[in-house]
């Protein structure tokens, strides 16, 4: 595999990608590229939402997918002599590798990670539907006809189940899934640090508009990384330590500042209330083949005539108009209110900003309807700890955040609370009602309130 990876770089078949990125592609990259399931990630924007805010931020996850996939190859490349990567990595492995950053993607489906923080029937995550565009189709055909490694290879690295030292053997014909290769390989894909992260961060910072995500070394941190010789995991050297620091802080900005701004919440608040409550009348399993375009299509047809149009008109329609942020709580100013909502269930939510809006109705004599108040509150899902190992010279092992300030803080407040407020968001034309009537300290009250009225009647 590490002849396949000089030869990518050799090769004059080459994709350019922003900013003025050369991707080699050798036949057999270009042929998983040119199957259906890749092609459709080229109509799946990458950041959804976020574009109503960020007008530049339209590009697409095969953009993105060739990034990481470029990132692996670099990867590769930076490990190709270290001794402590060949002894324990295959070239199936290695292959399994490039593959399954070029194909991480496949699973998404039109704004997708909202839609699946509702947890709405048996939808699951996006990255339990990769194996089936893996085991059948074209994509598939691929894989057995150009690629020493198996479908169940790739599969394995994705799910994280060949990192586990407990989950048992894979039919696949690689090693047990405690293999040191296999695990070493699964955290470059997913971890504190990975080809993942290293792309969308800057890519997304690119597109955006804003300098946030590109303030760090990413050819340093590539070049700095080593095998954790006590975990078998991916780690750091000490060299890599101020760009580990940067990207943990770049990271941290850009959810500050991008994907948690409040006019991005409000539209996703906006989102998930109209899904909420159309979900009856789609057929959610059968859209996640689509593709942008189709899904706001068939959204926009389902919403005709119901309380959720306005919404989705106000999303998709000719005329922009998102929900206004009337209070926001974080853990330092609100932390009673941000402890009662933080990762509950979206049906609790939804339950509480129904009673929030009759009981503001009652309060104020506004007419406020259940659909007019909208809770935005850090979901279910907690993002990947950012701590990262850090190999000094003599051998010592300790995490980034012993060895750095900057990560400790970010790493012991957990990341989730420093950047995902609560938010309570009201239709457009009721914030400057509303704001004659209620102080923040009394949206708290509401708040907190309504969280209690919905727990004693779940006793």
């Amino acid at each position: 595999m590490l002849k396949e990876v000089a030869a990518l770089h050799q090769t004059a078949s080459l994709v350019r990608i922003p900013p003025s990125q050369d991707v080699p592609v050798s036949d057999r990259v270009r042929r998983v590229i040119d199957t259906p399931p890749m092609r459709r990630l080229a109509s799946i924007s990458q950041l959804g939402m976020v574009s109503l805010v960020y007008p530049g931020a339209t590009h697409s996850r095969l953009e993105h997918s060739l990034g990481v996939y470029h990132n692996a190859i670099r990867l590769l490349a930076r490990f190709s002599g270290d001794g402590s990567f060949t002894s324990i990595v295959s070239t199936e492995m290695a292959e399994a590798f490039v593959l399954a950053a070029l194909v991480h993607d496949i699973g998404h489906w039109p704004f997708c990670h909202p839609i699946e923080d509702m947890r709405l029937g048996n939808l699951g995550e996006h990255e339990s539907r990769i194996a089936d565009s893996l085991s059948q189709g074209e994509l598939a055909g691929c894989i057995e006809r150009d690629w020493a490694c198996s479908a169940q290879d790739v599969i394995g690295l994705l799910d994280g189940s060949c990192g586990d030292e407990d989950s048992g053997a894979k039919d696949s014909g690689a090693k047990d899934s405690g293999d040191g290769g296999q695990r070493f390989l699964a955290s470059c894909l997913s971890g504190p640090i990975d080809v993942d992260k290293l792309d969308y961060l800057q890519r997304d910072s690119l597109h955006a508009g804003v300098p946030y995500g590109r303030n760090f070394d990413a050819g340093r941190l590539i070049s700095s990384m080593c095998v954790n010789p006590q975990t078998s995991r991916l780690a750091i050297g000490e060299k890599g330590r101020t760009a580990a620091e940067m990207m943990v802080f770049a990271r941290y900005v850009m959810f500050s500042e991008v994907y948690w701004h409040h006019a991005v919440r409000s539209a996703t608040a906006m989102l998930q209330r109209s899904v909420f409550l159309l979900h009856n009348r789609i057929d959610l399993e059968s859209t996640l083949r689509m593709v942008d375009s189709d899904w706001i299509e068939m959204l926009r047809r389902a919403a005709q005539g119901s309380v959720a149009e306005p919404m989705v008109e106000g999303l998709f329609g000719p005329r922009r108009r998102l929900y206004k942020r009337m209070a926001e709580f974080n853990v330092i100013d609100g932390a009673a209110v941000h402890q009662s909502l933080s990762r509950r269930p979206y049906w609790w939510l939804v339950a509480c900003a129904e009673r929030i809006a009759a009981n503001v109705s009652r309060r104020t004599g506004v007419a406020v309807h259940a659909a007019d108040i909208l809770i935005d509150a850090p979901p279910v899902k907690l993002e990947v700890d950012i701590n990262m190992d850090v190999v000094a010279r003599g051998g010592t092992i300790r995490t980034l955040g012993e060895v750095s300030p900057v990560a400790s803080a970010l790493a012991e407040a957990q990341f989730d609370n420093q950047v995902k407020r609560v938010r309570v968001f009201v239709r457009d034309d009721l914030r400057e009602p509303l704001r004659n009537h209620l102080t923040v300290e009394e949206w708290s009250d509401e708040l907190i309130k309504a969280g209690e009225s919905v727990e004693q009647e779940l006793v």
